[in-house]
């Protein structure tokens, strides 16, 4: 998945599925698990074989960012491997769950920001997760990276911000990592440096999130947005300093961004708010909950209302097109009835039932590639 969407019938793009299983965010950490030499893993991006590796998240970090950046990351853009692809959604939530498990988010059931949890009729919030709706172990029940690692003897740590500890979304991706919070970027760098010296084989996450909220409030691109980079391409050379011998560190992204300027807004169109029980998704990867019966209507609404500009599918043909990776029956409800994709610079935001999305600057979600593609940028000690 590289450039633009290709153009299919009509001039429509045709929507390009995320490489699962050879090129996705999924992968990067299985294949360290590889590289570790856990049993059942399988080093499918053929990663160097080192007894110690550091995975950097830099949320919001997209590769055609990046790329179009090298002033503000010049060691980043430097040590650029390769672009992955994060998945769909591509969203901070559904890619934690990738990195956390090696599976695509049709296995893992992370299946984006907010979505329905079947037969309560209510959505789940997964950065903001109600426990009274959804036990994070019992909803994400897959092992975690983490538990693999430590089950065969590797010292596994995950570093990031005190205040996320106790989240829902971290129980359901960090289990079996000892969680080391570091509140500030010199705290990540030496919460690094001595877990990667843990034990015979260490395998250790840091993740920061300021890049993307910052993209959120102001643009990415902005210049509140390029000096924040600068700093995140300084942690990436720190960590990078201070590798023990025999270590690798792998930065990486969870999602890119857009500045999406073109709106249609749910809650005032009459013709994308009938029939709906719940709208899940976000801006650019909305799932649309029918009511019964009227899913077939649904659809045809939507199509005809943003299809030009969006992708927009059933459950089964998104499924079908390896959008999400081969899903688990017990999570296809769990998908909007419609699955809606911008492809143009559209955000479907709904002024009413989330007034706080439409101010957002910066968004992220889609198939396209400035939000699918994700770097892989290695750096390694013999």
């Amino acid at each position: 998945m590289t450039g633009a969407p290709a153009p299919g019938p009509g001039g429509t793009p045709s929507p390009p599925a995320p490489r699962y299983g050879s090129g996705a965010l999924a992968d990067l950490t299985a294949s360290v698990l590889g590289t570790l030499g856990v049993p059942g893993a399988t080093n499918t991006l053929g990663l160097a074989r080192v007894p110690r590796a550091c995975v950097l998240v830099i949320d919001g970090l997209g590769w055609d960012l990046l790329r179009a950046h090298p002033d503000e990351a010049p060691f980043l853009n430097s040590m650029a491997d390769r672009p992955l692809t994060a998945g769909l959604p591509a969203t901070t939530a559904t890619s934690l769950g990738s990195l956390s498990t090696g599976l695509p988010p049709g296995a893992h059931g992370l299946l984006g920001f907010q979505f329905a949890v079947p037969g309560t009729g209510r959505l789940l919030n997964c950065l903001r997760w109600q426990d009274d709706l959804a036990d994070p172990s019992e909803f994400q029940p897959t092992p975690t990276v983490y538990e693999r690692a430590a089950t065969d003897g590797v010292a596994t740590s995950y570093i990031s911000l005190g205040l996320y500890k106790e989240t829902g979304l971290s129980k359901a991706t960090t289990r079996g990592a000892a969680y080391i919070p570091a509140n500030s970027l010199g705290q990540i760098v030496a919460q690094a440096e001595h877990a990667l010296r843990q034990g015979d084989r260490a395998y250790v996450t840091a993740y920061h999130a300021d890049l993307d909220s910052t993209g959120h409030q102001f643009g990415c691109g902005s210049p509140h947005w390029r000096h924040q980079l600068r700093f995140m391409d300084l942690l990436a050379e720190q960590i990078a300093e201070i590798l023990p011998s025999g270590a690798a560190l792998y930065v990486t992204g969870d999602h890119g961004m857009t500045n999406p300027v073109d709106r249609v807004d749910v809650d005032t169109v009459p013709e994308l708010a009938a029939g709906i029980a719940l709208l899940g998704g976000d801006a650019r990867c909305r799932y649309v909950y029918a009511e019964p019966g009227a899913e077939a209507d649904v659809l045809a609404a939507w199509r005809a209302t943003v299809g030009d500009r969006a992708w927009v599918a059933s459950r089964e043909e998104a499924v079908a097109a390896g959008w999400f990776g081969p899903v688990s029956p017990e999570l296809l409800p769990r998908i909007g009835d419609v699955v809606a994709v911008p492809f143009t610079d559209l955000a479907i935001v709904a002024s009413t039932r989330e007034p706080w999305l439409g101010r957002m600057v910066g968004m992220h979600g889609s198939l396209v590639p400035a939000e699918q593609l994700v770097p892989l940028v290695a750096a390694v000690r013999e």
